[in-house]
């Protein structure tokens, strides 16, 4: 810091250049800096999702729907993302977007830095196996296969594994969602809980830039439901980046952002800073009974 030197009768004194601004201003620069420091490290991390201004229209008859009107955002690696919005919000349709099943009208999704719009239907499916891993509201499980077999399907398309490395992956990722006593189960044999952890294992199996997860708890029950969110918290803390779509507003306190769709336009998207823990919420909950 510049300094002035300032004479009087009895001695000389040095002052300090800054004291000359007013203190408004230094407020003002610190505040600046501090700003300017904030989007730096914003602008650090990386961008796994980027939409900018995704319009998807459809023709029925002589109609036009307009179900995304303008839709931007980025999600960044490690976050833990909620979609919400109600029927007709076009929320299925951008989980369409998002899951490389469909493409923008106009504007561009960016999927792992890959602009995905104008990619042919066979270049989108390679791209999302290697890049999506997908929970189903279902489970999607083929049913007569073993918890192995269902998980190693992603893997079948991947040049990198052989048959016993695609088993070996598998097994690992049963073992990481806690089902490494049910590996040869059939669908038949598990409950919707199980059936729900073999398809979390499946997505995560050829270690996705992100987990889709669409109505992931929809069909299961609270205690059920709860045990799957401690799981997904589990795989936030890992460094996961996980988008959850859901129509369920309590599944956004247990999630680190939040973003509400409505007639096809972003209307809040907002950090959530008191996360809440689903392990807490899962022990909180009174022990089952028989009937």
């Amino acid at each position: 810091m510049a300094m002035v030197a300032t004479k009087t009768a009895a001695t000389t004194k040095t002052v300090r250049r800054d004291n000359f601004l007013p203190a408004n201003i230094s407020l003002q620069v610190i505040l600046l800096n501090r700003q300017t420091m904030e989007e730096k490290k914003e602008d650090s991390r990386k961008v796994v999702i980027e939409l900018q201004n995704v319009k998807r229209y459809f023709k029925v008859g002589d109609e036009t729907v307009k179900a995304l009107r303008g839709v931007s955002f980025k999600i960044y690696e490690g976050e833990f993302v909620t979609i919400m919005g109600t029927s007709g919000s076009g929320k299925s349709t951008l989980l369409n977007q998002l899951g490389c099943l469909d493409t923008p009208t106009s504007g561009e999704y960016f999927l792992d830095g890959t602009p995905v719009r104008k990619m042919s239907k066979s270049q989108r499916a390679k791209l999302r196996n290697r890049k999506i891993g997908f929970v189903f509201q279902n489970y999607n499980l083929l049913p007569k296969t073993t918890a192995v077999e269902n998980v190693e399907l992603p893997l079948m398309y991947n040049k990198k594994y052989n048959a016993a490395q695609r088993r070996e992956a598998a097994i690992k990722a049963l073992q990481a969602v806690g089902l490494g006593d049910r590996l040869e189960h059939k669908s038949n044999q598990m409950s919707g809980g199980q059936m729900q952890r073999v398809a979390i294992a499946r997505a995560l199996v050829n270690d996705p830039a992100v987990v889709l997860a669409d109505e992931a708890t929809g069909n299961l029950d609270t205690r059920t439901s709860f045990e799957m969110l401690v799981l997904f918290q589990e795989l936030y803390h890992q460094g996961r980046t996980i988008i959850f779509v859901t129509h369920n507003p309590d599944i956004a306190k247990y999630s680190s952002r939040n973003i509400n769709l409505r007639d096809g336009k972003i209307r809040e998207d907002v950090v959530n800073d008191n996360i809440l823990s689903a392990a807490d919420a899962l022990a909180s909950l009174p022990a089952p009974q028989d009937d």
